[in-house]
């Protein structure tokens, strides 16, 4: 299955946010989250890497949008865990808080419209938070909605979005694929010496 890249983007963002702002495991390792004086740049980083103009972004609001993410770790939790009725209602829940709202939008030359959702609740890290809100929504909703995951290497609970086109993706990065294909190895190799 192909995202959508309008709804894909929302989508791989709120994964990226989990990633670099919410505390747990990491590629076997604990993953600390930014403190507050680096958490501003994180997120701004983060929220670049989606839409290369947006503006400096605030503690407070850096803030706002770790929360946000914490929540968006609970959809990826309950999705993975094939509990998509806790998934959706987080998901509900995140779209009244950041008051998402559809608008219709062009990009640059090309002259088809755009549905977008963003949140009007006020600030950046609504704006943001409910477009991730309103993408994660369009994914739930729909036959992609197991590919949302979270990586099930030990020692390892950072969320993926698998775009893969078989479906069958289980870990956020080849370095936790890798490692978990090197313990194996060495398993097999410690079973056949026996």
């Amino acid at each position: 299955m192909e995202f959508n890249s309008h709804y894909g983007a929302g989508v791989r963002l709120a994964a990226h946010l989990v990633n670099t702002l919410v505390a747990g495991e990491a590629g076997g390792k604990a993953f600390i989250a930014p403190q507050r004086e680096l958490r501003a740049a994180v997120v701004l980083a983060a929220l670049r890497s989606a839409d290369p103009h947006v503006e400096e972004i605030s503690h407070g609001e850096a803030d706002r949008v770790t929360g946000f993410a914490a929540r968006f770790r609970a959809v990826f939790t309950a999705a993975a865990e094939e509990d998509f009725a806790a998934a959706a209602h987080e998901v509900n829940r995140l779209i009244r808080d950041t008051a998402a709202q559809p608008e219709l939008v062009l990009h640059g030359d090309d002259p088809h419209w755009h549905l977008h959702y963003s949140g009007t609740a006020g600030g950046a890290a609504a704006t943001w938070a409910g477009a991730c809100a309103a993408a994660l929504a369009t994914v739930l909703g729909s036959a992609a909605r197991d590919r949302l995951g979270v990586c099930t290497a030990a020692r390892c609970d950072r969320v993926y979005v698998d775009t893969s086109h078989n479906g069958r993706r289980r870990f956020c990065s080849l370095a936790c694929q890798n490692r978990v294909k090197a313990a194996a190895f060495r398993a097999r190799n410690r079973t056949s010496q026996s």
